[in-house]
């Protein structure tokens, strides 16, 4: 188990991270990891205080075989089917990280020491489904400190109220554009609603808001190469920072808001916005980009073990570097719009395709499963 002073043993830029209110979560997890002492050990020396994963993270550890072998053999002498046999792995992976960060968990009120796992990815247009799946997965977890990651499609937002309202703590993944990110917003406060309604304690309830960076600069930076021109060339890699800065520009706007005001004084906590997808894609980028230029109180960011110690090492934390760039963000998208690069079009392109992705990751752990299953001598089947 950590101790407090071992968790909050950290320095340099990853320290200063903390002091400017943005809390470090790492966007990986595996058997081996956990089992090495490596989390614990990130816990202790890079001050993570939370860990999320999705299915190609679970695709990427189960699918290398490593401390799986001895589970896999009890599922297969239990014939267990494939979906089973996932589900089995990784709530008992997110399980052991959600104790190794317990005590993160306990000293911060549970604002941290969270742990992410993510429903079904191919529940995602289906609101009752992905309902009854993060209430399977918060229960196979068990974990005061999970989080069920729900993604903002259509049929994901009532199903966040809906978990929400039954006292469930919520990672809202996949947010790419600032009109979804309005929406899941209004999801979650009508879930704490909801769930005041039914006289739940809303200090035990937290929420997350995932909204992807990096993928919006690849899109939209392909599209600018395309146009070629000096002043497209020159807004390459602004698109996702001033989308990300105007997503914070209405978190703002919204919890200091009526409406959850009125919330809050029933202890509710605000849904804190998460930049996900922080690993920098083009190389022509500091690979620091999208920690650097996106510290703000009363956020997260969850990061790739690379960008993790890329931070560590040479990351120029300076302050604040949201709340002052709204109006240069503003100007920095109507100038990709007025080039006909439409915004609109891309975060709805990026949304089915982070869908899609994840879908296909899934599969691919599926089958993986199914083989090794085999291999013990049972059908997965």
């Amino acid at each position: 188990m950590i101790t407090v002073t071992q968790a909050t043993a950290t320095a340099g830029a990853l320290k200063r991270l903390a002091d400017q209110g943005v809390s470090v979560w790492l966007d990986d997890l595996s058997r081996r990891r956990i089992e090495s002492g490596g989390l614990a050990g990130l816990v202790r020396t890079r001050n993570v205080v939370g860990v999320t994963t999705n299915p190609s993270i679970f695709q990427a550890a189960i699918g290398s075989g490593e401390g799986y072998d001895e589970q896999l053999a009890d599922l297969a002498t239990r014939g267990v089917t494939v979906d089973e046999a996932v589900r089995m792995m990784t709530t008992a992976d997110v399980r052991a990280a959600a104790d190794v960060l317990r005590e993160v968990y306990d000293a911060t009120g549970g604002r941290d020491g969270r742990v992410s796992i993510e429903v079904d990815p191919r529940l995602a247009h289906d609101t009752r489904a992905t309902v009854a799946e993060a209430r399977q997965l918060a229960w196979l977890v068990d974990r005061p400190n999970v989080m069920i990651k729900i993604p903002a499609t259509r049929a994901g937002l009532p199903a966040i109220t809906e978990v929400i309202g039954a006292g469930i703590s919520v990672n809202v993944t996949l947010i790419f554009s600032l009109e979804r990110y309005a929406e899941v917003m209004d999801a979650y406060l009508a879930g704490l609603e909801r769930a005041r309604a039914a006289g739940l304690d809303l200090a035990g309830i937290h929420s997350v808001a995932s909204f992807f960076v990096s993928r919006v600069d690849t899109e939209i930076d392909k599209r600018l190469t395309l146009l070629g021109t000096e002043e497209a060339l020159a807004l390459r890699g602004r698109a996702a920072l001033a989308n990300a800065r105007l997503a914070y520009e209405a978190y703002e706007r919204v919890f200091a808001g009526d409406r959850f005001t009125a919330l809050a004084g029933a202890r509710a906590n605000p849904q804190r916005p998460l930049w996900a997808s922080t690993g920098v894609k083009d190389p022509a980028f500091r690979d620091t980009l999208y920690v650097e230029e996106l510290v703000a109180p009363g956020t997260v960011n969850t990061m790739p073990e690379a960008t993790l110690d890329a931070a560590a090492d040479h990351g120029d934390v300076r302050g604040d570097t949201v709340t002052g760039g709204y109006a240069q963000a503003r100007a920095d998208l109507a100038a990709v719009e007025r080039l006909g690069v439409p915004y609109d079009e891309v975060v709805e392109q990026l949304e089915q395709e982070g869908v899609a992705k994840f879908e296909d990751a899934w599969r691919d752990l599926l089958g993986a499963v199914t083989k090794s299953l085999d291999s013990k001598g049972v059908d997965g089947e």
